[in-house]
């Protein structure tokens, strides 16, 4: 008897009772049924806890890890401390997964010889569901080495560092965990993680439903949202000592924050960010005439180079007209 391999789901939950139910009833109705699914209820105060417990009773499959507010790096390392399957997923509380998404990475996995499984996702509006395309359940997966893998991640070329919509083989995480406290956790760790994979595989299947929350897309700015700065810079000084060859790479990326950050700060008129944007200001300069000659920085940054040329004020009206939020 040949028994499919143990695949652990982490759901890192917190103060989602109000789409908990939709994102658990598409884990639990997977296709491929031999799931770990590891609800991690992250102190939450508005009864995603309680309805956490309620779902255990339903499902055996699913085990539900309580502990105090941690933030979302915290609910996925205690997760990935216990779980047991040999590939893992992740599933944000607020989104959903197409029906076949599991079973689909897990045989482009096996196919493709990859470490890693990318598929595409579609973004829904916040209390709709996902409009799923037609498509074919054995999709060909597009293997992409490693290196190649990091450029277009840095690059922003179709490949990016979200956590979820993909599949891992556990194994990749034996000396890994996210940086708790910080935002943009998954880029954080996305080149450590890179080099324990020899090889990444993209296919063509929609598989993750992200839901678009008005909350998130237009609440308040945060200076936590400037970690991303912190993580780019880090990055650039790892690629300057330890490996130049994805040193652009990065500086494109970095570029990227710098303009995300100084327009984000510069629309909350409630506080002032000052020294944050005096910081983006200073970091665009620095970095603009060599991701300007660099063939591979994608025509968004481009065109915000040639308006910084023409002044900050310039620059951010540019690059306001063009931002759309993005996971």
């Amino acid at each position: 008897m040949i028994t499919e391999p143990l695949i652990s789901v982490i759901v890192p939950v917190y103060n989602v009772e109000r789409y908990l139910d939709q994102c658990l009833d598409s884990i639990v109705g997977q296709s491929y049924r031999n799931l770990e699914i590891l609800v991690v209820d992250d102190g939450s105060t508005d009864g995603s806890g309680e309805k956490c417990d309620r779902w255990a009773e339903r499902d055996k499959r699913i085990r539900v890890i309580h502990q105090p507010n941690g933030g979302l790096s915290a609910a996925r390392n205690a997760a990935l401390d216990v779980m047991q399957g040999e590939m893992v997923t992740m599933v944000d509380s607020d989104d959903v997964l197409h029906p076949s998404a599991i079973k689909v990475m897990k045989e482009a996995l096996g196919k493709s010889q990859a470490s890693i499984v990318v598929g595409n996702y579609t973004p829904f509006d916040e209390d709709g569901e996902p409009a799923w395309p037609q498509q074919s359940d054995q999709p060909s997966p597009i293997r992409i080495p490693q290196h190649h893998a990091l450029f277009r991640i840095f690059y922003q070329q179709g490949l990016t560092h979200s956590a979820w919509g993909r599949l891992y083989e556990a194994s990749l995480f034996e000396e890994i965990r996210y940086p708790v406290g910080q935002n943009y956790e998954d880029l954080a760790i996305i080149y450590p993680l890179m080099l324990k994979c020899g090889r990444v595989a993209k296919i063509n299947y929609t598989l993750y439903g992200y839901r678009q929350r008005q909350s998130s897309i237009l609440g308040a700015f945060s200076p936590k949202r400037a970690d991303v700065l912190d993580i780019c810079e880090d990055l650039e000084k790892t690629m300057e000592q330890r490996d130049q060859k994805y040193l652009k790479a990065v500086r494109s990326r970095l570029l990227s924050a710098y303009f995300n950050i100084l327009l984000l700060s510069s629309q909350d008129k409630a506080s002032d960010h000052q020294q944050l944007q005096d910081r983006c200001w200073r970091g665009i300069k620095r970095l603009r005439w060599g991701c300007l000659m660099d063939k591979n920085v994608r025509r968004k940054n481009k065109y915000g180079i040639i308006a910084s040329f023409m002044g900050r004020n310039v620059l951010c009206s540019v690059i306001g007209r063009n931002y759309q939020p993005r996971p």
